[in-house]
């Protein structure tokens, strides 16, 4: 079962080589390449997760190169990293489904895709703080070059928008692994906290330094308020199937390295001891709540709307690192995998719609459910979840970081928790009630249009299609991500109980 672990990595990374290889003789024989990988990347994650949560509590480890720990770099399978691994390989196969009518499909498109699903995966299962930027950098370089894979030049600008501010992140977390080396010779994750605990060991000037680079590295690339800023461009502007994909994966990996890096790292000792480390988590978690919601409610297209939202989402999951205790840890898990199948599906729903109708802007969604029944009821219950409605998946992460700051008395934190939950109704409110209980309105000239013509249009024509229908694929997509975010409520509770000990033990190392 250990010599499994780097197959999680490896089979992705192969399967972007043979994707652009490929091209050589098939044009567009990318996309079953990308599926053949990501079957075969599900599987090992699905191996590898039901090895972690046989035996609650423990890790599978494999140490690259046979190396000893801490020299050698660990890979490192637990429940909390195997449920993201999980999700990135469930995630990334779902959204192939969506992407085979609506594009982009070039070789060269699938190889980076899963370039990012590599990355991505090595970052949920490193043990090594170095080798986690290493696919952090990964993960930036395959997520820029996927946002400008659009055929026009909103594209390309949010693209560079995000590679500038995605390298101050990047190089941010480096600098913070450079100050943890220094005052401690060693970079592995588990071997720095023991090393971080021993306080008379480290100069604490060094240690706070190296948390503060490591967190706002991470609130960058998490778009935690007010370092946002290339998320909602890099949203709006990707192609449809490319807005799914990085909204329900980059900046939740990113999250779930932030929640790791924290507690296994540093740990609650250390927060304790250092209430500015604290306030920094506290702080960013309740401006972006706040904030990411009022931005939200003021835009009028409706994927920067989710992109805004977004930013309040993650602070919830920024709000629970802080309160840093058994019951909010088990609801930042779920709600880190509940956001990843609400937020890509909405995204991918908004794009099932503007396909069929041509809908973009908030206006343009009155009366959708006639024009768009599936877009416009798939849309409608990952809007419901996403405002915490139960039995949703929405509702049963809010319970669990709710639970944890009234067991450590954080109620400032737990009224903006609850008040999030009225700030996500004022948005997405207003979009059900135009898509349900208003008359049509007249269908955009302009952008039917412009999606009539578009490269993934055209390429939908050649290939036999229609050129603005959306195919089966599309449709099973959202559909399934409707189902997920509902039937996904329901086994939260029972998921909290089985990640209970993986928590436990997280907490007890530091």
């Amino acid at each position: 079962m250990t010599d499994l672990v780097p197959f999680a990595v490896a089979v992705p990374i192969l399967g972007s080589l043979v994707a652009f290889v490929a091209g050589v003789l098939r044009s567009k024989s990318g996309w079953a390449v990308a599926v053949a990988a990501s079957i075969a990347q599900l599987a090992v994650a699905g191996v590898l997760a039901a090895a972690a949560f046989a035996e609650p509590g423990d890790r599978i480890s494999y140490v690259v190169g046979g190396f000893e720990v801490p020299y050698g770099i660990e890979l490192v399978v637990d429940g909390l990293s195997a449920t993201v691994l999980l999700l990135v390989a469930a995630v990334s196969l779902g959204v192939l489904a969506y992407a085979r009518r609506a594009g982009p499909r070039s070789n060269p498109f699938y190889a980076v895709y899963l370039l990012l699903v590599a990355g991505l995966s090595g970052m949920t299962i490193t043990g090594d703080l170095f080798n986690m930027y290493v696919f952090l950098e990964i993960t930036g370089l395959a997520a820029y070059a996927l946002v400008a894979s659009g055929d026009r030049g909103r594209s390309a600008v949010a693209a560079l928008k995000y590679l500038l501010v995605g390298t101050v992140g990047a190089s941010l977390f480096l600098l913070g692994i450079g100050y943890a080396y220094i005052g401690t010779g060693t970079l592995n994750m588990v071997d720095l906290g023991e090393k971080l605990a021993e306080s008379a060991a480290v100069d604490p000037t060094l240690a706070q330094a190296a948390f503060a680079l490591i967190v706002v590295g991470l609130f960058i690339k998490v778009a935690v308020f007010p370092l946002h800023t290339w998320q909602p461009d890099a949203y709006a502007g990707a192609p449809d199937t490319v807005s799914g994909l990085i909204s329900a994966l980059v900046s939740t990996v990113a999250a779930y390295a932030l929640l790791r890096v924290v507690y296994t790292v540093f740990g609650t000792g250390f927060l304790d001891a250092n209430p500015v480390a604290h306030a920094i988590l506290v702080g960013g978690a309740v401006v972006s709540i706040v904030v990411g919601s009022l931005l939200a409610v003021s835009q009028n297209e409706v994927k920067r709307m989710l992109a805004y939202s977004s930013v309040s989402q993650f602070g919830l999951i920024v709000a629970a690192v802080a309160i840093g205790n058994g019951p909010a840890l088990v609801g930042a898990a779920v709600h880190l995998v509940g956001h990843a199948v609400m937020k890509g599906g909405l995204f991918l729903s908004a794009g099932l719609v503007a396909t069929e109708t041509g809908a973009r802007t908030v206006e343009e969604f009155d009366g959708l459910v006639e024009r768009s029944p599936v877009g416009a009821g798939a849309f409608g219950v990952l809007a419901v979840s996403m405002v915490g409605v139960p039995p949703t998946v929405g509702f049963a992460g809010k319970w669990y970081v709710a639970l944890g700051a009234v067991e450590a008395g954080a109620w400032s934190l737990l009224a903006v928790i609850v008040a999030s939950t009225l700030l996500t109704l004022a948005y997405f409110g207003r979009l059900v009630e135009r898509m349900f209980f208003r008359e049509p309105a007249p269908e955009p000239a302009i952008q039917r249009a412009e999606t009539a013509n578009s490269t993934e249009n055209a390429d939908a024509v050649a290939d036999g299609g229609d050129a603005r229908g959306a195919s089966l694929g599309m449709y099973a997509t959202v559909v399934a991500a409707a189902v997920l975010a509902v039937a996904l409520g329901f086994a939260a509770f029972g998921y909290g109980e089985l990640l209970q000990p993986t928590i436990e033990t997280l907490l007890s190392t530091t």
